[in-house]
């Protein structure tokens, strides 16, 4: 089976939907979004590419 076909299944199950919940709550606190926010300009200046 195709790894997409099985996240896609996964997905659609009741456990990942409520990862795909907290998800969309943690990215909302501002807190978690600073983090995420780093963490993306670090991956970028390490690829060398420019940060938005």
């Amino acid at each position: 089976m195709p790894i997409f076909s099985k996240v896609a299944r996964f997905a659609r199950s009741p456990q990942g939907r409520r990862l795909a919940a907290q998800a969309m709550q943690r990215a909302k606190d501002p807190k978690t979004r600073k983090q995420i926010d780093d963490a993306r300009r670090k991956l970028a200046a390490r690829r060398g590419g420019g940060a938005r």
